[in-house]
Parts: structure tokens; sequence; C-alpha cells
């Protein structure tokens, strides 16, 4: 059984048999957390809406805390709590076990990594920023580069099974918001995909639901209705 927590915009917690994981948390309530069990934290980059420096607050009442950040956030992390034998910084490409968690790097369409993690079977993936950021106002040349560059990312993962995903659908890209969700899911096999970073915006859901080129996989995308909303996946 896989709980997943809903907290805030990119934020999620995952909770497993002995262990949670955390996904770019900035802002919200967490419950309260077992602290025999192994907690992951994860933060994609120092952008405010994906780091909070209050993360270093939880390893003094979670004793197996363990942090994989972005290595842009190194040099804030180190002043304000971060403690060196507990933390792995991590750039893209780079693949590393740590505390029995196998965790591989993507290369961000804006800044920093997404994660893929496997663990005891179960396997998550959490894109960050790492998405089709079609801005067309950015002009024809802009938006080829990015594409190339997310679906380059992405089928480096291609065809991997995935028991739930968290991806971008940010609703300033207009008509594109989707876009990068369409491409994600017609390339892996995703059991569950949470959408997010939709700036609180639920309607975006209803949306989803409508477009011809969601009915693939509109039974998979899972609806979030309002922070601290908990699923239970088997």
């Amino acid at each position: 059984m896989i709980k997943v927590l809903y907290i805030e915009h990119s934020g999620f917690q995952v909770e497993l048999e002995d262990a949670y994981f955390l996904f770019d948390y900035y802002r919200g309530e967490l419950p309260e957390l077992d602290p025999g069990k192994k907690f992951f934290i994860f933060s994609s980059h120092a952008h405010q809406d994906h780091y909070q420096r209050r993360i270093f607050e939880f390893q003094e009442k979670m004793p197996h805390t363990f942090y994989i950040l972005s290595k842009d956030i190194k040099r804030d992390a180190l002043k304000h709590g971060g403690r060196e034998e507990n933390i792995w910084f991590v750039k893209p490409e780079e693949e590393l076990d740590v505390q029995g968690c196998r965790i591989r790097t993507l290369c961000s369409t804006d800044e920093g990594v997404a994660f893929l993690v496997q663990y005891q079977g179960k396997v998550l993936y959490h894109a960050g920023d790492l998405n089709a950021w079609y801005w067309d106002e950015e002009g024809e040349d802009y938006v080829k580069m990015m594409r190339r560059s997310y679906e380059r990312e992405i089928q480096k993962i291609g065809g991997e099974t995935i028991d739930a995903a968290f991806v971008p659908v940010d609703p300033r890209l207009e008509g594109r918001y989707a876009e990068g969700l369409e491409f994600f899911m017609l390339h892996t096999r995703t059991k569950c995909v949470f959408p997010m970073h939709f700036w609180n915006d639920y309607g975006i859901f209803e949306r989803l639901k409508k477009e011809a080129c969601t009915a693939k996989y509109r039974e998979r995308i899972m609806e979030i209705r309002e922070p601290g909303q908990t699923f239970l996946l088997s």
C-alpha cells in the first residue's frame, strides 16, 4: 500500500511500510510521523516554491532523516541547519543509494533535477520543474529547443513502470498546460499520476477530464481537491 498526502503546490509526502518520502516541501502542515521510520526528504531546486529551510527542523524529531537536495541548495542548506553527514547534494545524471533507497536524477528544463526513486519494489517519480515549458511568447525556436530538451529527458526513463508520479500542469502555459503531462504519460508506464504546480487552480482537474489528449490515461489521473488530501494506492 502507498499512502500519498498532497501538501501544497508541488509538495507531496509518500508513506510506505517503513519509510516516508517528502518532495519539494515549502509550506503546509505535515501529519504526526512515526519516528521509527526512515524519512527521505527531497528538494529539486532552490526556488522558493520548492525548497524551505524548515525541512532541517524535521530531523530533530525524526532520527532517521536523510536529505537528497539539488546542488544549487548546498550553500543555503549548510548555513541554515543542514548537517553534511545526512545530506546528499545531487546534480543531473546521477545514481545513488541512500539507506536502501535508489535514486536517479534527470536534468530539469528549468532549474535543478527531477527524481526517480526506487524503494522496496515501489517506484516514484517527482518532476520538480522538469516540464515542457512551452511559452509561446518566447518564439518558435525557443519552443522547439524546449521540446527537444524535455522529450530527451523523459525518454531516458521511457518504458519505466512507475507506481506514482508527480508532474507539472501549470495553468500559466494556457492552452499548452498539459503537453508535458501528455508526453510523460505516453512514454512511461505510470499507474497513477498526480498533477502539480497548478498554483491552487483546482479547476484544472475538470479541464484535464475534458481534454481529448487525456483519453488514454484519464482514469490514472488523481484528482486533487484541497491541501491535506490523502490517497491510498494499492
